[in-house]
């Protein structure tokens, strides 16, 4: 039986770290948490808000995702699009999901991510 989602994974191309970091723990405000050491030779960095966790893994011929993503909960939406905008990251606003405000963006190496806020 499955009880709880653990983490989302997401590619990025090998040498993108400083950036990701930039991005995760800089402009979204989650926290990188440390990999076990036999992962972290393989680089990538996770990252953790909550319960929520992140994991992003590199990957030789990475190819962003376009469509999939993961659905991230916020708090203040207006607010957290403007912090997004204002360090230079894309906000599509989307008001085709009933009950919810939500948008989109994408991370620096390109993966889409969904932000949103029940109404």
């Amino acid at each position: 039986m499955i009880v709880a989602l653990d983490h989302v994974q997401l590619a990025a191309p090998p040498g993108s770290e400083e950036r990701l970091r930039a991005y995760y723990a800089g402009v979204l405000g989650m926290t990188e948490i440390p990999k076990p050491p036999l992962l972290a030779r393989r680089g990538g960095c996770w990252f953790q808000a909550g319960a929520v966790q992140l994991h992003l893994g590199t990957e030789e011929d990475f190819r962003a995702a376009k469509k999939a993503h993961p659905g991230l909960r916020v708090t203040g939406i207006d607010a957290y699009a403007a912090r997004l905008a204002a360090h230079g990251a894309p906000v599509t606003w989307d008001p085709a999901l009933p009950g919810r405000k939500r948008f989109y963006s994408h991370d620096p190496v390109g993966n889409r991510l969904e932000f949103l806020e029940p109404l």
